[in-house]
């Protein structure tokens, strides 16, 4: 790859930065989630994901190189561009089972059997049809595939088409939705493990849309380089949240990093969105009044101190607002705590003590059932006080 990105005639493309840091991470979370937990598969699939991948990604580099960059230089470039060809086709595979067994190895339930043999099928029939097609190489463009069937072409050119809609559409699609069908009635710890997942793939649908759609829309380069670098962090952490989550490692810490990207991440946007509206309208007003392009550095200075200034309150009340929304059940707590460390600052009765701590606690905890034990002489001690 860095000898085919120093080549003047060839264009870089992003994903083959992302492919690397995924298999790159992959492999070897798979290997240690396969010798700690040899019986669950999904630790195999992962190993497997990145090997497909570093073979995949290896075989088109290395054609492009012997038969496009510095054509004749190194021998096999087209056995490999056939490889690569149609060894991708099972890598799509292994991340739709990964989808459908996350986080026990096990199908959400037996009504999904039928969802893996067609998966297998579609996938074995792609895998044929992907390396037998004649015509150019889709991402290889102008290499032909070396094995391609002329003859066929009628028959395997449809194939090949509806084959790969299916397998990057299709399946993909089903397999994350039985993810999150999993997710509705899951509990305990299957419920966190999911979270560690969701939220890593949570990350990198959201720097997606920003690389590639907000930057775009508002014709940013710098938002192209914040967002591609959150997108490389995001595609990093897939593999490691899912070790994460099937080594069963701090599952319940996910609940505190889901809370504090969305408050800092809410606070970051709007400090921004102030940071730049300011400037912004005091860059037109300026330019109205007095004609001057550049804004004057005291202008800069003061928006850094305003944005300062607002951090505190700010994160205060975004992380208020979060805790009220999404974490109701912990703010409550929180403020039935509250008051009744107030009222115990106050009340010298023991008995009404004891109802207000029992009330607190079934609150607060909602146990099936609640009851307050005090030993005989400490009640004694306490009436008497």
């Amino acid at each position: 790859m860095i000898l085919n990105s120093s080549h003047p005639k060839l264009h870089v493309f992003d994903y083959w930065a992302l492919l690397t840091v995924v298999t790159t991470a992959a492999s070897p979370v798979g290997a240690v989630i396969a010798s700690r937990r040899p019986q669950n598969p999904m630790g195999w699939i992962i190993c497997a994901l990145g090997l497909n991948g570093a073979v995949e990604h290896f075989a088109s580099q290395y054609a492009i190189h012997a038969l496009l960059a510095d054509p004749g230089s190194s021998p096999g470039g087209e056995a490999l561009a056939w490889l690569s060809s149609w060894f991708w086709v099972p890598g799509i595979g292994l991340l739709v089972f990964l989808l459908l067994l996350f986080p026990n190895g096990r199908l959400p339930s037996d009504r999904w059997r039928w969802f893996a043999w067609l998966s297998v099928a579609a996938l074995t029939v792609g895998t044929i049809s992907a390396a037998f097609v004649p015509g150019p190489i889709e991402w290889l463009r102008p290499i032909q595939n070396p094995l391609g069937i002329e003859g066929a072409r009628g028959f395997l050119g449809p194939v090949a088409s509806i084959s790969e809609k299916l397998e990057n559409g299709g399946l993909a699609l089903v397999a994350a939705a039985s993810l999150l069908l999993r997710l509705r009635s899951a509990r305990g710890e299957e419920r966190q493990q999911i979270k560690w997942f969701a939220y890593a793939a949570t990350v990198v649908s959201g720097s997606l849309i920003l690389t590639y759609t907000v930057s775009e829309a508002m014709d940013a380069q710098w938002i192209l380089r914040v967002g591609f670098g959150i997108l490389v962090a995001g595609i990093l952490s897939l593999p490691i949240a899912m070790g994460f989550a099937i080594l069963k490692h701090r599952l319940y810490e996910i609940d505190l990093i889901i809370n504090r990207t969305l408050v800092y991440g809410s606070l970051t946007a709007t400090l921004a969105l102030v940071y730049f509206g300011g400037v912004t309208a005091t860059q037109a007003l300026l330019r109205n009044l007095t004609d001057q392009e550049q804004l004057p550095q005291l202008v800069i200075v003061a928006s850094t101190i305003v944005i300062a200034a607002l951090f505190t309150p700010l994160r205060r009340r975004i992380q208020s607002f979060i805790d009220r929304s999404f974490y109701r059940r912990k703010y409550d707590a929180a403020k039935t705590l509250e008051g009744f460390s107030k009222k115990l600052r106050d009340e010298t009765d023991l008995e009404a003590l004891s109802k207000d701590l029992v009330g607190v606690v079934r609150e607060t905890m909602q146990p099936a059932h609640v009851s307050l034990w005090l030993r005989p002489e400490t009640a004694s001690k306490g009436g008497q006080a």
